[in-house]
């Protein structure tokens, strides 16, 4: 469809031109005889070079006050604008009673309710006097823009449009560059909401008579257009506001026009046709038909002007809630107004704002396009646009903001929905993984676009009822999920699911009748569709999202926790009876055990007591639960038996002295098996078929242990027994010793939790603590053993004891002194070795470089995370001593990816404990590493590395440095001292100078009376001729100035800090000229962010490059009328063709160097004589480059001119990988 065809078609004849806007009126009284119904443009200009616009256009059409078109039509007048002070509004109606300004823009504060009366009793006074009410509405129009001057009666008569917005420029108050539309406040909050109501009122009470008096509107319009192009942000926002939302108004009274003149043609169509038609009855109707028609083209001068005039200028400009309203607007016209609008040529605009760079802008346009895929009569004039911009709008689907993402999924449901030929399955492939993302938003729209696609391809023989179509939905859903191939994410599936698919998810009956009956299920959708059943029981039954999906507390609501509750009685009495039978049949599948122990989890258990007949499905699942420990060796049906038995003998169920007899029955029997063939091994007489039957009996026993107290099976000195004589015999096996540590262990464990509750007498806690002491000596002992499983056990076990019988846990309970147990010197040492050794090493990884190992990678990470936080705990309890946090705090920089977070925690939670020896041992975590790269004789890149943990553990101290003011100092001071320990014998200069590199990266910290400290403490301790020396002259400067690191940091924050929408002048600039430069600078902070997985597609963007530097003077611009702009007008011939390529933005440069000097030396003493309006006008430097959109060669190796930023933000989730 060609886009010069389509505008020129439109009755209202809008148009996207760039060329210069005049406001035209019509040159004579209206006429009475029929015009034709479309207004004849006038010939687009070419396009002309943006660097070229120096003047404003809006901004020379005066302000008609008179319907004359003589007047009207004059040539703009460029004299000696009349300088008028700022004074109050009400001295305007001097001698009149009518409304004032500031009754207009107080009403408009005060909300809704007084807006009508405003109005009408602003046009009875409009009415009296129309110049005198027009002044009234402009003085209220600058008001509301935040200026403080006002526009006179001689102004008004006797200045240009372009004058008269100069003059209130010049008197805008330059104190705060807040306005009324951005002030926050409760005064102010409904400002906005005011003014768009204030707008509305006003188009709505003139729709009969005052809009076509071809002054108010044209004249009010024309202001509107001149302020919306001006550099001051405030007059530009408020003004395109306004004028968009009077837009709306006149698209509005349009329509109804339009409807009049249709019905009133067919009228006089029928009566001229009647038999007995009445000449004065057709000469009345052709008279109104006249006055429809000449009413009508009226509006459409007025829309086409403010079209062209405003909107076409102001959707791209730099403020990006002056584009998102711009947008917003269009969206009402196109849906308002559909035979003037909606078609190529104000479609583009929508799909040229997809690439908007700021997210509520595109918010606003996919909310634009989701109301026009509503209607089924507009789908025919979307094909094209759906075609030119489906990619675009399918790459969204990962947009950075999850909001936008949201809506654009739902827009796709429409799509898919509504259009003829919807969404291709490889299109709906980049939705499907959505269901598994972590904001709870998006996947739950990606649920509803997932929900829809697979009820479509149920077969309509599946459709018969109900029960039929959730069985083929469940079907359906199976095979959706083992295809995903995310097998471990059901739970988010579910919740993605539950508020389209909740009925579907909560027939249990169906599911359960699947399962029990041979239904032709295979094995894999057996346990996908177990695996399903359980997370929507899970999700019935807590009534929560998943981990990782709650958005803060919230607390469930009255009819919520009803559903939950009816939802868990409909679970406990469907699954009571039926569960042991689910056990019975899937008994031997580890994997299906583990899911179906979770099922009374969910149950509201109290009801096996409510009735005799429950009680015999109690004892089949006890039974069932026994058999299953009996039979399996997994550790996760072991867990999971052991969690289940834990919950079953709680005290608060009247039932619960049976589950314990029946367990303790169980726990007889395994513990005879054990205990025969103890003797035999001790002995070293057992034969392979004893030890297993022993090892396997005692790990059923460890996993008990882990949920019931087994002191009374007294198995702890069998159980260390047995790890003295496999150490000393040096017959090892693995899962006997691991499972002889568990046993042990917890048998520690309870024993201490039992002393606690009671009062036990003083030889019995002596007892105890010598078990530990053994127990630990033993534990020791297995660290320095080559079995990885016994090894990582054995530390485990060491960390949770020493903190369960540490100082800090018998603190609050004097009698229990006897039980602390500290740890050796010895076993210190070995702590920290295994530390080392096993945790902050590549070595487990670099074996694993199949892509089929990344889960064992994973497991991996989280076994050697655990272990770190086991001895982090030992440092923040107290059990070790802070010295021992170095061997931590050395990798901080290297293994920040995989422990950061821990570390980070551990160093913040010493500096509660000590904060001085906190510091000082960050220092030796430095020294240390200092002093290996010396022995070891390694160069300058190790020299690096130190300094960037340096850096980082010196941003730990915060930005409170009043607070860290001792600990830094104390710091500096034992860097001092190491620098320049005295030298030994041999040593010809001081080993330790290069520390001071180091040291100098915790100086921008120092406050100013420490420095100087400092200063005198490094002279004290260093030779007369150290500070020559380059290190320590490096350290020196860092302490009397403000080092390069400082400089750069805060030139960061400041970039951070500052809104994107700033104009570059207002930013605060920070050089750093003098200061020493760090080749290192920057890198830990590109090793800090976690890499993205997620695929991101390739679009073009509307942003503006920044300049690569700044001039270092101030110079003045000259006046552009697209000032502020993020776009370049399009060419409107190639704008929204079928064959029209993808764009580019391409910079260009709006003027030369040198011209714009020039222009900088003709007008400085003008600027510089007048108020300084730097914080009200967007500074633009002239070397500013713009953006131009040009056609773009889709070639595979282009390069756009510049960088884009990604459309989505990762987070460390583990669902990242779910988009890989």
């Amino acid at each position: 469809m060609d886009t010069e065809k389509s505008e020129s078609d439109s009755p209202d004849g809008i148009s996207d031109s760039g060329s210069d806007y005049e406001v035209t009126l019509k040159s004579s009284k209206r006429r009475k005889h029929v015009r034709e119904p479309s207004v004849k443009l006038p010939p687009k200009r070419p396009k002309r070079n943006p660097s070229l616009r120096v003047t404003s256009r809006p901004s020379n059409s005066p302000i008609p006050t008179h319907p004359d078109p003589s007047v009207q039509q004059q040539p703009p007048s460029h004299g000696t604008s009349r300088q008028v002070s700022p004074r109050p509004a009400r001295s305007l109606n001097k001698g009149s009673q009518g409304i004032s300004a500031k009754d207009i823009y107080d009403a408009v504060c005060s909300g809704k309710s007084a807006m009508v009366t405003v109005v009408d009793e602003w046009l009875d006074s409009y009415k009296q006097d129309r110049e005198e009410g027009l002044l009234v509405l402009i003085n209220f129009i600058v008001k509301s823009c935040g200026c403080g001057g006002v526009v006179s009666r001689e102004m008004l008569d006797s200045m240009q449009n372009a004058e008269i917005i100069s003059t209130l420029t010049k008197e805008f108050n330059e104190d705060s560059v807040r306005y009324p539309l951005c002030a926050p406040g409760p005064q102010l909050r409904h400002f906005r909401a005011g003014l768009c109501e204030f707008a509305r009122v006003l188009v709505r009470s003139c729709q009969n008579n005052l809009i076509y008096d071809e002054f108010l509107f044209p004249s009010l319009l024309a202001l509107l257009t001149g302020l919306s192009d001006s550099q001051v942000r405030a007059f530009r926002h408020t003004s395109t506001l306004l004028a968009m939302k009077l837009m709306t108004g006149l698209v509005e009274v349009a329509v109804v026009g339009s409807v009049r003149l249709q019905t009133t043609q067919r009228r006089y169509d029928v009566e001229t046709r009647a038999h007995d038609r009445s000449s004065d009855r057709l000469a009345e109707l052709q008279a109104t038909i006249n006055e429809l028609r000449e009413n009508s083209e009226e509006l459409s001068s007025m829309m086409n002007a403010t079209f062209r005039g405003v909107f076409v200028h102001r959707y791209r400009d730099r403020l990006p809630e002056i584009r998102a309203a711009c947008i917003e607007e269009l969206g009402l016209w196109l849906r308002k107004d559909p035979e003037n609008f909606l078609n190529d040529g104000c479609l583009k605009y929508l799909g040229w704002t997809l690439h908007d760079k700021q997210s509520p802008v595109r918010l606003q346009c996919v909310r634009a396009l989701q109301h026009l895929y509503q209607e089924k009569e507009f789908i025919g004039r979307l094909e094209l646009f759906t075609s030119r911009f489906k990619e675009r709008i399918l790459s969204m689907v990962l947009d950075k903001d999850p909001d936008v993402a949201v809506e654009v999924v739902n827009l796709l449901l429409l799509i898919q929905q509504w259009t003829e030929e919807g969404l291709k399955e490889d299109e709906c492939g980049h939705i499907y993984p959505l269901v598994y993302a972590s904001h709870r938003g998006l996947s739950s729209a990606a649920g509803a676009f997932l929900y829809n696609k697979l009820k479509s391809v149920i077969p309509s023989e599946n459709q018969e009822n109900q029960k039929s179509k959730n069985a083929a939905f469940v079907q359906i859903l199976i095979a959706f999920y083992i295809q995903s191939e995310f097998h471990d994410h059901g739970t988010y599936l579910v919740d993605s699911l539950w508020a389209v698919a909740g009925s579907e998810l909560r027939d249990w009956e169906t599911m359960t009748e699947m399962l029990l009956q041979d239904t032709g299920l295979m094995y894999e959708e057996e346990g996908a569709l177990i695996e399903l059943m359980m997370c929507a029981m899970r999700q019935a039954a807590h009534a929560t999202p998943p981990v990782g999906r709650t958005q803060g507390k919230k607390t469930l609501s009255m009819k919520a926790r009803k559903i939950q509750e009816q939802d868990k009685r409909r679970i406990t009495t469907h699954f009571i009876p039926l569960l042991p039978q689910l056990l019975a049949k899937y008994s031997a599948d580890a994997e299906k055990m583990t899911l179906l122990l979770k099922a009374p989890l969910y149950f509201q258990l109290e009801m096996y007591s409510s009735a005799k007949w429950l009680e015999k499905h109690l004892d089949l699942l006890l039974s069932q639960i026994c058999r299953i420990i009996e039979k399996h060796t997994e550790v996760t049906v072991l867990e999971a038996c052991a969690h289940l038995a834990s919950t079953l003998c709680s005290d608060c169920y009247t039932f619960s002295s049976r589950v314990h007899l029946a367990f303790s029955q169980l726990l007889d029997h395994l513990t005879e098996c054990f205990c025969t063939n103890l003797n035999d091994m001790l002995q070293g007489t057992a034969d392979e078929g004893d030890t297993y039957c022993a090892a396997i009996a005692l790990k059923r026993i460890a996993a008990l242990s882990s949920a019931k107290d087994l002191t009374g099976w007294k198995l702890f000195h069998p159980c260390l027994k047995l790890l003295k004589s496999r150490i000393e015999s040096r017959e090892f096996n693995e899962e006997l010793m691991v499972s002889a540590l568990k046993c042990a262990a917890f048998h520690l464990m309870w024993a201490k939790v039992n002393v606690v509750n009671s009062k036990p007498p003083e030889e019995e806690l002596r007892r105890l603590r010598k078990e530990v002491r053994s127990f630990c000596s033993v534990c020791q002992t297995c660290l320095a053993l080559n079995l990885a499983e016994v090894r990582d056990q054995a530390f485990l076990q060491l960390c949770d004891l020493l903190l369960l019988y540490s100082v800090t846990s018998v603190r609050s309970e004097p009698a229990l002194q006897a039980l602390v147990h500290l740890p050796s010197d010895a076993l210190r040492s070995e702590l920290a070795a295994f530390l080392i050794d096993y945790v902050f090493t590549d070595a487990d990884d670099a074996e694993l470089n199949d892509e089929d190992e990344e889960e064992k990678k994973i497991t991996n990470l989280q076994k050697k995370r655990n272990q770190l936080a086991g001895y982090c705990k030992l440092i923040v309890y107290g059990v070790l001593d802070l010295t021992a946090a170095t061997d931590v705090f050395k990798h901080y920089s290297k293994y920040f990816k995989d422990f950061g977070d821990i570390i980070k925690e551990t160093v913040s939670k010493t500096k509660l404990i000590n904060p001085i020896q906190s510091a000082k041992t960050l220092c030796l975590s430095l020294q240390q590493m200092f002093s290996e790269m010396v022995i070891e004789e390694r160069g300058k890149q190790d020299l690096s590395e130190i300094r960037d943990l340096a850096k980082r553990l010196a941003m730990s101290f915060g930005i409170d440095l009043h607070r860290v003011r001792k600990p830094l100092v104390a710091l500096h001071m034992d860097g001092i001292r190491f620098g320049l320990r005295a030298l030994e014998e041999g040593e010809e200069q001081h080993p330790n100078v290069a520390f001071f590199e180091i040291l100098s990266e915790f100086s921008f910290k120092l406050l100013q009376q420490d420095r100087i400290e400092l200063v005198a403490f490094l002279k004290s301790e260093c030779p007369d001729a150290a500070l020559s020396w380059p290190p320590v002259g490096l350290y020196h400067r860092s302490l009397l100035s403000r080092s390069t690191s400082r400089f750069r940091e805060q030139e960061v924050e400041d970039d951070a800090l500052s809104p994107p929408d700033t104009p570059v002048a207002k930013r605060k600039k920070t050089t750093a000229q003098g200061s020493v430069s760090s080749t290192t600078r920057g890198s830990w902070l590109e090793n800090s962010s976690i890499p993205s997985s997620l695929y991101t597609p390739a679009i073009t963007s509307t942003i503006q490059k920044q300049p690569a530097k700044q001039l270092a003077s101030k110079k003045p611009r000259a006046t552009e009328s697209d000032v502020g702009s993020v776009l370049t007008e399009l060419e409107s011939e190639e704008e929204f063709s079928p064959g029209s390529q993808m764009r580019k933005v391409k910079p260009t440069k709006r003027l030369s160097l040198s011209s714009s000097k020039t222009v900088a030396g003709k007008e400085q003493q003008d600027l510089n004589s007048n108020l300084n309006l730097l914080s009200l006008i967007e500074d633009e430097d002239s070397e500013r480059e713009e953006p131009e959109i040009e056609d773009y060669e889709s070639e595979p190796d282009s390069e756009s001119a510049y960088t884009l930023p990604s459309t989505r933000h990762t987070s460390a989730s583990i669902l990242d990988e779910l988009f890989d």
